[in-house]
């Protein structure tokens, strides 16, 4: 009997997790913060994340019919790239501007370089810094959380039509705010108030959710623990969010001796560097897979976000700094792969 050897090529360990079923764990691990989203702000939550998520499923099915792929919405990827999206923006985000926000990301951020695992940069991230600069106006415009009608009336921006001047928010947040002491309800956001009055917001309340922001931004309490679920199950590199928070924390503190009036806890808690280092720096396609890359790769983000929120002009640094990091990822894997085994130095430098 002749016994056949199959060669294959690598890597030759198989983990029992595809990638739909990594994607649908995923997928599950945003819902909560959807769910809390919608339970901070209401019916205007819910539609952007419906609009948002359908128009990254619906571009997603049609470029993958263009280009003859066949159906692709099974492996769940269309479907986080829309949730995430829709918890990078404003609670009062116009509608249409979602539906765009979502074409982009699928079109642009993904069919563009060849679909899934091709992408160099994040999906989520390049609608949002899509809508950034088209729509900067509607993209930097807060609404207070836990309005006391959020679940009987829609924030009025939500239905504002292409072309159309958006309708006087002021008013609409005051008559929302009544009965609501807390002074993160009425005011700008925590990073906003840091940047421009130097006032910090409380670290628990930061990390509670009891703040303005995008609608993934609130309650880093709930990212960080659904993010452990993903790494808890293996799903996720634990090492990319280590890297960022560590080093922002770690970067933030030691500002501090030279002036600065920001502690560590504030940087974490706040804005979107929790959920950026959970669920979009730990993209598997953008993030460099070297094991000294990946911390190079974290600590990048850290230091980029951490200088935009100080002493950029911006309020918010993360998706920026992601985005670089995206971009040095090939630069950061050439530049920190590990040596050949049985390959000494010597055989390196005959090579050479």
């Amino acid at each position: 009997m002749k016994s056949i050897i199959e060669l294959r090529t690598s890597p030759h360990i198989r983990k029992p997790h595809s990638v739909e079923k990594i994607m649908r764990n995923v997928v599950g691990a945003l819902l909560p913060l959807c769910a809390f989203a919608v339970y901070a702000f209401g019916l205007s939550a819910l539609a952007l994340i419906l609009v948002v998520t359908i128009s990254c499923l619906l571009t997603e099915f049609i470029f993958s019919r263009l280009s003859g792929k066949g159906n692709t919405l099974g492996d769940w990827s269309a479907a986080i790239t829309g949730l995430l999206l829709a918890l990078t923006l404003p609670p009062g985000f116009p509608l249409w501007m979602g539906f765009v926000a979502g074409f982009i990301a699928i079109a642009l951020g993904k069919a563009l370089f060849g679909g899934l695992g091709l992408n160099v940069f994040n999906p989520a991230l390049v609608g949002r810094a899509f809508v950034q600069v088209s729509f900067p106006a509607a993209a930097t415009t807060w609404t207070p959380a836990f309005s006391v009608d959020r679940f009987s009336t829609f924030i009025p921006t939500t239905f504002t039509l292409p072309l159309m001047s958006p309708p006087d928010i002021a008013l609409w947040t005051e008559k929302a705010s009544v009965g609501l002491t807390h002074d993160a309800y009425s005011g700008a956001t925590a990073l906003a108030k840091m940047k421009f009055e130097n006032v910090n917001t409380d670290s628990l309340d930061l990390f509670l959710g009891f703040h303005h922001g995008s609608l993934g931004e609130t309650s880093a309490a709930l990212i960080f623990v659904c993010g452990l679920y993903l790494i808890f199950r293996r799903m996720m590199d634990w090492r990319i969010p280590a890297a960022i928070l560590s080093g922002a924390f770690v970067l933030t503190e030691a500002l501090t001796l030279f002036g600065s009036t920001v502690p560590g806890s504030f940087m974490l808690f706040s804005g979107g560097l929790m959920l950026g280092a959970m669920f979009m720096a730990t993209d598997m396609v953008g993030s460099p897979v070297t094991p000294v890359g990946i911390w190079l790769y974290g600590f990048l983000i850290a230091l980029i976000t951490v200088v935009i929120r100080l002493y950029g002009g911006q309020t918010e640094g993360v998706m920026y700094a992601i985005l670089f990091a995206n971009a040095a990822g090939p630069l950061i894997e050439e530049l920190t792969q590990p040596r050949i085994f049985g390959a000494g130095s010597s055989v390196v430098d005959k090579n050479e």
